[in-house]
Parts: structure tokens; C-alpha cells; sequence
């Protein structure tokens, strides 16, 4: 190149110096070739270097971690990580993060590495994202498509409702509430005999390439006891779940056969020697042994007429209900929050704790009904039934019902999973 050979000149004696020739025509440089592998063309003056980009980093989830926890061991600012999780709260409550879950940030390169962004998975085929924009933080979240598959599970059940359809492929939130909706009818401590068995029809969710997604909800189940068949069918009306058997009569509206969960009868109703007053007396109700803590429900609607404290029921619940009923549950740890004398409540509603308050020997509840002023047996009380479903809702009910059963035989044949139409 003539730059280098000049440079080389200076260096040279004067008397290596060639004698002068003709200087010949120098030929002009070959235009370089695109994409040779030589030196690219020099920054024009004056150019600004490239930005650095952002650093990013993936923060894996372990036991007892918090979404702030990790944002600040990342090295970011407490409250550039509160006022991001303040946001993201609209789309994902922080408090469900999980242990396995992954957690992407993206900061700024300067020193100060101020949060860009977060994202996470927040389940399967859903993400969700929180990121500056403009000096503030924007929340969104992204799901994949999601087709529903009608799935069946069949089990026995002589060691109990719950853990059988569990063991059988059931999530156990939707195992709980086909107990909760069975309860209506079923007393789980009486009614179950070896060779009872429960069929349930449930949704799967799954996304394009067939990835199940998450679990929907329970459509059907049908519980045999002793030969006795108990089919209810799932019905959403005004934004409300309700249960109804066969012929359209809803299960809600008489009595919870259990107002709690996963308890065993300690005493029966009738004549019975008092434990602690050692003589014997007139038990009113039932009662219910359980670990301290666990939910009571109202086991109808009602209204409360009574929440306090007595010295032999400790602390007690009446509610009013229809029909001249009461309910009574005594014994209670505490008191549902906001439940006071002219509350309405919900069948189901959790109303109070099991504790052993007043004259208790240990953690139960202690359960009455009075009819028209007089105690009666709450596993025999039968309030009268609602009516069924009637006219176009009737028609409607039963045309679903129909076509769900067809499809439910289906897979009662062999088939494991049978795609729904999109509601």
C-alpha cells in the first residue's frame, strides 16, 4: 500500500536508495468485496459507539424465596422492586410465586442496573410480564390457546371418597369440591360400604401442541352406595355453580349432612353420660372430631341470629333458617371475620374454627338442627326439598345433560379423552 511504503522510506539509509526509474501507472485498488473478510469501513467522525444492551438474568425459585427477596439479592433497588411488583400484582398476586418457578429481570447496563423488566410463567401456557414504559411500570399477561377435553375417573371408595379419587388421577381441588357437592346428600361417615364406588367427568385444558395446561372443571359425578346411585350434574346460572340431580332437583337448599371436612363422628345424638359433668343427660346433637382449625360451614342458608360466648358451648353459632330451622355449632376456637347477629349466610360458607372452648375434652364440633323449637337428629333432620327446575331452564338442563352423558359413555368404552366444543 503507498501509506506503507512511505513509512518504509523514511526508515531506509540514503544510500539503499535506488536510482530514480520511470514511474509507472499506479493501479487503482480493487473495490472490496461484500462480505470479505477484511477490516470493515472506519466509523465516520463524530459516530456514537453502539449502546450496551441490557444485562438479563434468570433467578431460580427455592423454598422460603419471596419475589422482593429475589429482586434484591439481585442486586435491585427496594423501591424500583416494590413499585414493579405493585404492578405485576394486577396480573399475578406475588404471594403464588413457587418453589421451580423461574423469574427473568432484565436491568439497565449502567452502574446503577435499574429494572427494566420481570416475567415470569406464571402456569402453564400463561405468562406474565411487568416492564417501564414511558417512567412507569405496564403489567400484561400472554395465554396460549387452550381446548377443553372431557377426562373420567372410576374408583372404588371403601377407604374414603377423597383419597380414592385422588390416588385415581383427580386433582385434589376438584376432588374436594365433588365432596363438597356430594355432602348435600352423602353422610361420609355413615353411608360408605365396601364395593361403593364413584365415577367423576372433569375438564382437561390443553394448548396447541396438546400440552396439558391446567385441569377445568368437574362436570359430573355419580356415586354408588350399596346400589344406590347419586348422580349430580355441574349448572352455572347468573354467574352461580348449582348442583342437581337426575331429574333436575337442586341438591343445595336442605342440609350439609357434614358441616366440615374430613371429620369422624365422636357422638351420637340421644342419652349419653357427660364426660366432664359424669352423669348422664339428653345430647342434643352430633359431634365431630377434627384438628382444631379446621373450617365449619353454615350448613344452609340462613341468617345468624347468635355469635358469642357460653360457658358450656364455649363459642357458639346459631343461624336462622327457613321453614322454622335452626342450626347450632359450638365449641368453636373463632369466629369467621365480619360474622355478627343479622349477617346473611351462604350454604357452605365457612362461618367459624373448630377449638374446644367451654365444657370440651378435646378439638371437635358440636352440631344441633332444632325444628320448631325442638332438637332432632341432624343425620335423620329432612327439610322439605326445593323444587325442581322447571320450564326452559328444565329443558335446557336436561338437553345438556343428554349430550354430556353420551360422551361420558364414550370414554366409559375406552376412549381416554374426548375434545369439547368451545363454550
Amino acid at each position: 500500500m503507498p501509506f506503507r511504503l512511505a513509512a518504509l522510506l523514511l526508515v531506509l539509509p540514503l544510500a539503499a536508495l535506488p536510482a530514480p526509474a520511470q514511474a509507472e501507472p499506479a493501479e487503482a485498488p480493487a473495490p472490496a468485496q461484500a462480505g470479505s473478510r477484511g477490516e470493515g469501513p472506519e466509523e465516520p467522525p463524530g459516530a456514537e459507539p453502539p449502546s450496551p444492551e441490557p444485562a438479563e438474568q434468570t433467578l431460580a425459585v427455592a423454598p422460603g424465596d419471596t419475589l422482593i427477596s429475589l429482586l434484591l439479592a439481585a442486586g435491585v433497588d427496594r423501591a424500583e422492586a416494590h413499585a414493579a411488583l405493585l404492578a405485576l400484582g394486577t396480573v399475578f398476586p406475588p404471594q403464588r410465586l413457587r418453589p421451580g418457578q423461574e423469574v427473568t429481570i432484565r436491568t439497565a447496563p449502567e452502574e446503577d442496573s435499574r429494572l427494566l423488566s420481570l416475567s415470569l410463567d406464571a402456569a402453564p401456557g400463561h405468562t406474565v410480564l411487568v416492564e417501564r414504559r414511558d417512567g412507569r411500570w405496564v403489567a400484561e399477561e400472554a395465554r396460549v390457546p387452550e381446548t377443553r377435553h372431557l377426562a373420567r375417573i372410576e374408583t372404588g371408595v371403601e377407604r374414603g371418597v377423597f383419597p380414592a379419587m385422588v390416588e385415581a388421577g383427580l386433582p385434589p381441588n376438584l376432588a374436594h369440591a365433588v365432596v363438597r357437592a356430594l355432602s348435600h346428600r352423602v353422610d361420609f361417615q355413615r353411608d360408605i360400604r365396601e364395593g361403593d364406588s364413584i365415577v367423576v367427568a372433569f375438564e382437561r385444558l390443553r394448548g396447541p401442541d396438546g400440552e396439558l395446561l391446567r385441569h377445568g372443571r368437574v362436570l359430573h359425578a355419580r356415586l354408588t352406595l350399596s346400589g344406590r346411585e347419586i348422580s349430580i350434574w355441574r349448572r352455572e346460572a347468573d354467574g352461580e355453580v348449582h348442583w342437581y340431580d337426575d331429574a333436575g332437583r337442586p341438591l343445595a337448599g336442605g342440609l350439609l349432612r357434614t358441616p366440615l371436612d374430613g371429620a369422624r363422628i365422636s357422638s351420637r345424638f340421644g342419652a349419653r353420660r357427660h364426660p366432664i359433668l359424669g352423669y348422664t343427660r339428653m345430647h342434643s346433637g352430633l359431634d365431630f372430631a377434627a384438628p382444631a382449625g379446621t373450617p365449619v360451614y353454615a350448613a344452609a342458608d340462613g341468617v345468624v341470629e347468635s355469635v358469642r360466648s357460653e360457658r358450656g358451648y364455649g363459642n357458639v353459632i346459631r343461624l336462622r333458617h327457613q321453614g322454622g330451622m335452626l342450626t347450632l355449632y359450638a365449641h368453636l376456637s373463632r369466629f369467621a371475620p365480619g360474622l355478627r347477629a343479622g349477617v346473611r349466610v351462604r350454604q357452605g360458607q365457612t362461618i367459624g374454627r373448630v377449638g374446644s372452648t367451654g365444657l370440651s375434652t378435646g378439638p371437635h364440633l358440636h352440631y344441633e338442627v332444632h325444628i320448631a323449637g325442638r332438637a332432632v337428629n341432624p343425620a335423620t333432620a329432612s327439610p322439605p326439598p326445593p323444587p325442581a327446575l322447571a320450564g326452559r331452564a328444565a329443558a335446557e338442563f336436561h338437553a345438556a345433560r343428554h349430550a354430556l352423558a353420551a360422551q361420558i359413555a364414550l370414554l366409559a368404552r375406552g376412549r381416554e379423552e374426548i375434545a369439547l366444543a368451545a363454550e
